[in-house]
């Protein structure tokens, strides 16, 4: 194997290792925020569950006013008719039939409220069950994920540091001038750092490299640099065996 080719192999192997520890930082930065989502989406559902309680409260002070009012009302109608045939003048006989009718029919328009404001009971409670069901579930998704996290990010911590280990004795194995060079690149760009060229086109950026540089990288002589995001470049056909895994 050339000097260029095992200079390649060991920045790859180190990339490797890289993209694992890369890989369990997003994943210890995700588990947090599982746990906050469902915190979120929990609080959400609750604040549904307030105001579809309200609006059931307000349905029901809205059936116990038009009981009381239909009571009242019933009430005086019922007096009215007792007191009718004691009426001494026609002229009084008709006032008050006329006030018993129009009590009849106010009743009867709070019988139809009654009704309509029943079918809406029903339908709010049954809004109220699917809302109940939801924040069950999520109640136990979030104690679940946050009995589970500490495990958890305990485990991912174990692997970040094993892999910090083997990162370093990978480092060990670069020249120091091209691992200097991969390092100034891993702090500026996102990962990764070394990537392959195919049909001149570089893997980090997507954008066709300048045809003398593909010439020179094809030479297989040197580390080249992608002109356009300075990732490390390596040829896809340079050796069969050394793109596994691309």
């Amino acid at each position: 194997m050339s000097h260029y080719l095992k200079q390649i192999e060991l920045l790859r192997s180190l990339q490797k290792v890289d993209d694992d520890i890369h890989s369990i930082r997003k994943e210890l930065e995700a588990a947090p925020q599982e746990v906050e989502d469902l915190r979120r989406r929990l609080a959400e559902v609750s604040d549904q569950r307030a105001r579809q309680q309200d609006k059931i409260t307000h349905l029901r002070d809205q059936e116990r006013r038009l009981d009381t009012e239909i009571e009242d009302d019933s009430a005086r109608l019922r007096k009215s008719k007792g007191k009718l045939m004691g009426v001494g003048n026609s002229r009084e006989y008709h006032a008050m039939v006329r006030e018993m009718d129009s009590l009849e029919r106010v009743n009867r328009n709070r019988e139809e409220e009654k009704v309509a404001l029943s079918d809406e009971m029903e339908r709010q409670t049954s809004l109220q069950a699917e809302v109940d069901a939801r924040s069950i579930a999520l109640e136990k998704e979030l104690s679940d994920c946050e009995s589970g996290l500490q495990s958890r990010m305990e485990a991912a911590e174990a692997r970040l540091a094993a892999l910090l280990l083997k990162r370093n004795e990978a480092a060990h194995e670069v020249p120091a001038p091209v691992f200097s060079r991969y390092e100034f690149i891993r702090e500026r760009l996102e990962h990764p750092v070394i990537v392959p060229v195919a049909n001149g086109v570089c893997s980090g950026c997507n954008i066709s490299i300048p045809p003398q540089n593909y010439i020179e990288l094809q030479k297989a002589a040197q580390i080249l640099s992608c002109p356009n995001c300075q990732r490390l470049m390596f040829w896809i056909e340079a050796s069969p065996a050394e793109t596994e895994g691309i």
